[in-house]
């Protein structure tokens, strides 16, 4: 298989050309979004001819919802799933209300990893409002805990 100088096989034209594609998709995706930081218009200074006879009403914020980037954490302990529930209510009852994009939970000892994607598991059992389904988890293991407990952060949407 020879190469011709100066030009490129069909193998690293196909390569460069999904590339391309590539970082167009990128583009458009980030182009098509609305900008969640963009200031609201202003309303006029000026004082208006005649007064509303009703008011307006209020708009509902439009746009992607962000995430708070202050975390809350609790901590869970214990294998039985009640009690773990149990734990996990009492630990979110301060947040009722709000709902959680992201969690990342640090279980301890060897099995850290399993016990955190256990603890997981339950917190849909225990706040389903909360915690939905779609909610992101991540599980990671911290060795310097002791076993059969976990550290759960929580990043909630702002509202």
């Amino acid at each position: 298989m020879t190469r011709r100088r100066g030009r490129l096989g069909p193998v690293a034209l196909a390569g460069w050309l999904f590339a391309d594609l590539l970082l167009v998709l990128a583009v458009v995706t980030l182009a098509d979004r609305p900008d969640p930081l963009a200031a609201k218009p202003r309303a006029s200074a000026s004082p208006s001819a005649s007064p509303s006879p009703s008011p307006s009403p209020s708009k509902k914020p439009q746009g992607p919802r962000s995430l708070d980037r202050k975390r809350q954490s609790f901590e869970v302990k214990g294998n039985n799933d009640k009690s773990l529930v149990s734990q996990i209510r009492k630990a979110t009852a301060k947040w009722d209300g709000k709902e959680a994009a992201l969690v990342q939970t640090f279980g301890g000892g060897q099995g850290g990893t399993h016990y955190a994607h256990h603890v997981n598991s339950l917190l849909n059992k225990a706040r389903s409002g909360m915690f939905p389904r779609k909610a992101a988890t991540d599980d990671f293991l911290k060795l310097g805990r002791t076993p059969s407990t976990a550290e759960v952060w929580v990043y909630f949407y702002t509202t």
